[in-house]
């Protein structure tokens, strides 16, 4: 199969281990190319540039990210700065940008030969278009399912779309516990594509600080018969107050283990995956941070395998 995935990510710190993780344990091919929105400096950060370097993986970093305030960090702090040089130099990152107003004439004066634009903001199409002419559009650009962008970027197109179904609560997601989530990795080559991103199961939403739910929902995709990816929602049970989240984690983890015996048909064992049931059989509570981590994880690789064909 010719696709990429190109999983958008932002760089908080169980998005950045759960790429670290995959990347050290050797489970994704060139076949996914992280975009990775940096919202803050961290050693987690640059020890996961690090290991992309080392490993020869490809990768694309936001140079403008939306949220957060990375880049401030960098210039406060000559030693930071020196760090985060460090650890992209000689690698093999992408540059990419948030196609705004601001970033118009940052892209007028650079060469667009290797780099990654995410033009999915219709009062920027018309200076879009300006910029970059059929001979010198960016080597890739992500745009929205829309006849606008569509017919007229010409090279390079990869398609963005939020697929998550975020709910107001965790509890929600109970209601409908299985749930169509993509088939962008079906049939989008004959429309011009080369690839496909999406933001994985944590949604284009973000919040800078977490907080104690009622409920745990654990999310984990897999594909059915007809090769649709879809998503399954693990829910808590006693969902009455915020207290004793372990509990309420062991319930919806048990719910991942017997959904896996009872359906060996759907299921491929991930790095993520037996990550979750590990836990599930020690009965151990790792902590909301590492089960969105297991979570990614288990995405990634599964595209990974399924873009390669194995």
């Amino acid at each position: 199969m010719s696709l990429t995935y190109y999983p958008y990510l932002r760089g908080r710190q169980f998005e950045l281990l759960a790429l670290r993780d995959l990347v050290e344990k050797n489970c994704l091919s060139n076949k996914v190319v992280p975009i990775i929105e940096p919202v803050r400096f961290s050693p987690t950060l640059i020890k996961t540039l690090k290991v992309f370097k080392e490993k020869s993986k490809i990768y694309a970093l936001i140079q403008n990210p939306q949220y957060g305030n990375f880049w401030e960090q960098i210039k406060k702090s000559q030693d930071i700065e020196n760090e985060y040089k460090n650890s992209v130099s000689e690698s093999k990152q992408i540059n990419a940008y948030l196609m705004n107003k601001k970033v118009v004439n940052k892209l007028c004066h650079i060469s667009h030969d290797n780099i990654m634009v995410i033009n999915n903001d219709m009062d920027c199409y018309a200076t879009f278009n300006e910029i970059f002419t059929n001979e010198a559009e960016p080597k890739f650009t992500l745009i929205p399912d829309k006849r606008q962008f569509k017919k007229k970027i010409h090279k390079g197109k990869i398609l963005l779309e939020d697929h998550f179904p975020l709910k107001d609560r965790n509890a929600d997601y109970a209601k409908k516990d299985d749930e169509f989530f993509s088939d962008d990795h079906v049939g989008i080559e004959s429309e011009g594509f080369i690839g496909f991103s999406d933001y994985s199961v944590i949604g284009n939403k973000y919040n800078e600080t977490g907080f104690a739910p009622l409920a745990v929902a654990i999310h984990v995709v897999y594909f059915d018969k007809n090769d649709d990816l879809r998503v399954h929602h693990f829910v808590s049970d006693s969902n009455s107050d915020i207290n004793d989240p372990a509990g309420k984690y062991g319930e919806a983890v048990n719910k991942i283990a017997e959904w896996c015996q009872k359906n060996p048909e759907n299921i491929y064992y991930t790095a993520g995956l037996n990550s979750l049931l590990e836990t599930q059989k020690e009965r151990k509570y790792p902590g909301l941070g590492t089960v969105k981590k297991y979570s990614i994880m288990h995405h990634l690789e599964l595209m990974d395998h399924y873009l390669n064909g194995v």
